[in-house]
């Protein structure tokens, strides 16, 4: 399943990216915004995707803001969580294989939306590779994280 939340200012993308992975036979959890006309903060939906991430009720999770800066800055205070915000589809491909990320972030204002929905074709796609230097660097974040 995949978890996906949005504020008020990527409201469309979010609509956009859910039809069109469940066009693909993907289970979709929505957690919000439900409303583009209500302001809201994107810390609270960073932080409902990345927890449902983190206890492995989701798989992945798609988080979507003006930017996706913000969403990412939030989303990767939760222990566990490997967010990476992207703009491209190298990124996207990238941080799946050398880092296992578990949460794409984008914005709405600095996307098209069709490079959107390529870079989370590619970044749910993407399987992580494995190699014993993205694992051994994987690990030292994890060692890290233990400590706090």
């Amino acid at each position: 399943m995949i978890a996906i939340g949005c504020d008020h200012a990527a409201y469309g993308f979010k609509t956009l990216i859910i039809d069109h992975l469940r066009e693909k036979g993907y289970e979709v959890k929505d957690f919000g915004t439900f409303d583009a006309e209500k302001k809201v903060d994107y810390p609270d939906f960073a932080f409902e995707v990345a927890n449902a991430v983190a206890s492995h009720e989701c798989e992945k999770g798609i988080l979507i803001c003006g930017t996706g800066i913000g969403m990412s800055i939030a989303a990767n205070k939760v222990k566990g969580i490997r967010c990476a915000h992207c703009s491209d589809t190298f990124s996207a491909r990238a941080t799946r294989q050398h880092n296992d990320a578990n949460i794409l972030a984008m914005g709405e204002r600095t996307l098209g939306p069709g490079l959107a929905l390529d870079i989370v074709d590619i970044f749910l796609t993407t399987e992580f590779s494995g190699d014993e230097r993205h694992v051994r660097r994987l690990q030292k974040i994890s060692d890290y994280e233990d400590k706090k």
